[in-house]
């Protein structure tokens, strides 16, 4: 069986999209395959999301931010915005996928110690984890 394609798109592709593409690729890669990218990358994966993720058992340490542009001749089956300025400006080069969106709070904008930001990337990373489980 041929596994389907997922793109993950946020503004950053820092934390959200990043979270989305390691938890699909570690409990979902029997059926699919995940990639991430921004409409404007950071550039990095948030230290707090790496952690996050950690404690789960996924390591996504090794994954890099990515502009949406990389992916502008991928065929893929289903592109979900995380965030809802992606999805504002979510382009339009998707073929025959389709186009989900499911808005998450942005965890690097947290404030606080760092366990308080810490406990909002791992709520941030549940509920994606829920999603994705729905999907």
């Amino acid at each position: 069986m041929k596994r389907k394609r997922v793109l993950f798109l946020c503004t950053g592709n820092s934390a959200r999209s990043q979270m989305a593409e390691g938890l699909v690729n570690a409990f979902r890669s029997d059926q699919w395959e995940a990639v991430s990218a921004g409409t404007e990358p950071s550039g990095q994966v948030h230290p707090l999301a790496i952690r996050a993720m950690a404690e789960l058992g996924v390591d996504i340490s090794a994954q890099r931010s990515k502009g949406v542009a990389e992916f502008g001749n991928t065929s893929l089956d289903l592109v979900v915005t995380v965030c809802d300025r992606a999805n504002q400006t979510c382009p339009v080069w998707l073929g025959k996928g389709k186009r989900l969106h499911r808005g998450f709070d942005d965890p690097a904008a947290a404030i606080g110690s760092e366990e308080e930001r810490l406990e909002v990337f791992r709520r941030v990373r549940d509920e994606i984890r829920a999603m994705i489980d729905e999907l």
